[in-house]
C-alpha cells in the first residue's frame, strides 16, 4: 500500500456522543485500544500525516504525539465545523477525514477514494446502503465555502458536499468496515473474547 503524500488524515474526534451518555467516544476502548486509535493506525499507512479534531481531554490526544485542532466554533456544531477548523489551522491541499466511530475502516480507503475522485473537490463513503458523509476526501479549496456556509447556520453535511460537486464511492463490498459505534452496547458487542 503507497502513501498518499499530498493527504493529511484527520480523526474526527470532537462530536459530544450523546448517544453514548456524552463520553468522549474516542477514548473509548475497543479490544484494549481507543476507537480513535484504531482508525489512525489504519490510516497512518495511506496518508503523509495524521492530525485530529479533538474539543476535549487535548492533553489525553495530544500525548499520541499527533497535532490536535479544536474546534474554531463554539458549541459543538458537528462534523462541519471540525472539518473547517483543520483546514483552517493546518497545511495540505487534500484531507481525508475520518470519525473515531469506524474502527473497522479499510485498508484501500484512500486508494480507492483517490482513484474514484475523478474532478470532484469532495468524494465520500458509500457501503452499498448508506452514505457516511465523515469519511471524505476533501480539498481545502472548499474551506472558504464551508466558512460561509456555516456561519448561514446549516449543519448538515451531505448537503454542502453535494453543492460543492462531490459524489460518494462505492464501498459496497466492504459494508462491515463502515460499521459505526454509536452506543456503549454497540462497544460491547464488537469487543472480542478473550
Amino acid at each position: 500500500m503507497n502513501r498518499h503524500q499530498e493527504i493529511t488524515g484527520v480523526v474526527l474526534a470532537g462530536g459530544r456522543a450523546t448517544r453514548m451518555g456524552g463520553k468522549d467516544k474516542g477514548l473509548e476502548a475497543l479490544n484494549g485500544k481507543p476507537l480513535w486509535k484504531h482508525v489512525a493506525d489504519t490510516l497512518s499507512d495511506q496518508v503523509e500525516s495524521i492530525v485530529i479534531s479533538a474539543n476535549r481531554n487535548i492533553d489525553i490526544y495530544q500525548r499520541s504525539g499527533f497535532t490536535v485542532y479544536q474546534d474554531n466554533l463554539a458549541d459543538y456544531p458537528g462534523p462541519l465545523a471540525g472539518m473547517l477548523s483543520v483546514m483552517q489551522q493546518s497545511q495540505g491541499e487534500w484531507f481525508l477525514f475520518c470519525s473515531c466511530d469506524t474502527p473497522f475502516i479499510p485498508s484501500c480507503l484512500v486508494e480507492r477514494m483517490v482513484m474514484q475522485r475523478s474532478e470532484s473537490p469532495v468524494v465520500w463513503v458509500h457501503d452499498g446502503e448508506r452514505d457516511h458523509p465523515t469519511i471524505a476526501l476533501i480539498n481545502r479549496t472548499l474551506a472558504s465555502d464551508l466558512q460561509t456556509y456555516l456561519a448561514a447556520g446549516e449543519r448538515r453535511v451531505m448537503v454542502f458536499m453535494r453543492q460543492s460537486g462531490g459524489h460518494s464511492v462505492d464501498f459496497s463490498d466492504l459494508k462491515s468496515a463502515f460499521i459505526n459505534v454509536n452506543t456503549t452496547e454497540d462497544l460491547q458487542m464488537m469487543q472480542v473474547k478473550q
